[in-house]
């Protein structure tokens, strides 16, 4: 069993920051994939961004330059750092922990924290 665990979530006003965090624990010692998803109303969840156990990152083009994802492996915690966030940035966000074995990837999910921008 895996838990999620998210925080950092809330209100911010247009072209301000915000910090997501996200701990897993449970029956899984590491992944290979951790980053951010996000869902908007009305719209499918997407893949924010991602970085796997060995730094490698992967980023929506609607936040590169602007967003930044970071793990610590020994802590197995995620985080993203927002910056100049936008009122489209408004959304609910989830954090993601996915293993890769045999190149089968199993996805496990908190249960969301909210963000959003305000004008």
């Amino acid at each position: 069993q895996v838990q999620l665990v998210e925080s950092g979530g809330g209100l911010v006003q247009f072209g301000g920051s915000l910090r997501l965090s996200c701990a897993a624990s449970g029956s899984i010692f590491s992944f290979y994939f951790m980053g951010w998803y996000r869902q908007a109303p009305g719209k499918q969840r997407e893949l924010v961004a991602e970085v796997t156990i060995g730094g490698r990152t992967n980023y929506a083009d609607s936040v590169k330059g602007r967003f930044t994802v970071s793990r610590d492996n020994a802590k197995n915690t995620v985080s993203l750092q927002m910056n100049s966030l936008k009122l489209e940035d408004t959304a609910v966000y989830y954090c993601n922990a996915a293993t890769n074995i045999r190149w089968v990837r199993e996805d496990y999910w908190g249960q969301g924290t909210r963000v959003t921008v305000s004008s």
